[in-house]
């Protein structure tokens, strides 16, 4: 165990090697998935203090992204140093398609609330192509683990990210398909009108 403490700490070091720009992504990226965690969080919590009762599923959300968020930490560190040149190539452009199709399917969840199950078939589709290009991602980087261009740490973070992400989208979908319980109470606590 002391020798996996000790590969964590070396490449967790690695962000002494942070230049200003990316401190800039790192801070954005890590940061919007810290907002992510805190804004479903507090919506649970301002629910429940306004009489909402919500699902097991509801709660799955900020769960399952505060374990992608502390995964994708680690990981960027990685990404915006040792790995950086890298990523230059296609797996840069296979983490833009990810975070776009899973932050838009997020977005499209949201919107199918109340009754827009019309925003739900897009939602869906890109859910799905997250994953999919989630898994060309893996792919990339077992790749790289094989021929010895990438280390245990990184492979890690990359099975939490997973994790993160699919507790944090199987929740959100079974939350939908639920009907939203709770979340009228709370928007009217909130004085946002369902």
């Amino acid at each position: 165990m002391t020798r996996a403490w000790a590969a964590v700490r070396t490449y967790v070091g690695r962000i002494r090697e942070f230049e200003p720009v990316d401190w800039a992504v790192y801070l954005a990226w890590v940061g919007g998935m810290v907002l992510l965690v805190a804004v479903t969080a507090a919506f649970l919590a301002v629910g429940r203090r306004a009489g909402a009762v919500f699902p097991a599923e509801a709660y799955l959300v900020p769960l399952g992204a505060a374990v992608f968020t502390v995964a994708i930490a680690v990981d960027t560190i990685g990404h915006r140093t040792v790995y950086k040149e890298v990523l230059r190539g296609g797996e840069a452009l296979v983490h833009h398609i990810i975070i776009v199709a899973a932050a838009a399917s997020c977005m499209l969840l949201c919107a199918a609330y109340p009754h827009h199950r019309l925003a739900a078939v897009p939602a869906a589709v890109l859910t799905v192509v997250s994953f999919v290009y989630s898994l060309a991602d893996e792919i990339m980087h077992w790749r790289r683990y094989l021929t010895r261009h990438s280390d245990v740490v990184e492979m890690w973070s990359h099975v939490f990210i997973l994790i993160g992400h699919g507790t944090m989208m199987a929740g959100w979908w079974g939350f939908y398909l639920l009907g939203y319980p709770g979340v009228g109470i709370t928007l009217r606590a909130l004085g946002v009108s369902a």
